[in-house]
């Protein structure tokens, strides 16, 4: 792919959040771990979304609707989440289509980093 990745950054997808689905590389911050994720609703990689889901709070399976298109991310704030953070959340609009109609997503999630690695934990 070398159109722009479907989570907002100007790099293809292969060497924006492919690579993070690929499992080349982990997600560095909390938002380049929420970008991935939402990166991963639209490309269609729910094994990734289970993956990068935290062992508290994470669902036994996760089943995608490939009707529902996701169409724009936009970041509207953060807290934490960086190299040198254990913790961190990222407010974001996640913009979606479906069954003709656009809609969207409002979320605050929250993100911690074990062993090296940031996990999705919850929204509020």
């Amino acid at each position: 792919m070398t159109n722009p990745c479907p989570c907002g950054l100007p790099e293809p997808y292969a060497d924006c959040c492919g690579r993070f689905h690929r499992g080349d590389q982990h997600a560095p911050t909390a938002e380049r771990l929420m970008r991935s994720r939402y990166c991963a609703f639209a490309v269609g990689e729910p094994d990734y979304l289970l993956d990068t889901w935290h062992p508290d709070t994470r669902p036994k399976r996760l089943r995608l609707d490939p009707a529902q298109e996701w169409t724009r991310l936009e970041i509207l704030g953060q807290t934490g989440g960086s190299l040198l953070q254990n913790e961190g959340t990222v407010e974001f609009r996640a913009h979606y289509r479906y069954q003709g109609r656009d809609d969207s997503q409002h979320e605050n999630s929250r993100f911690v980093r074990e062993g090296g690695r940031w996990y999705y934990v919850d929204a509020r």
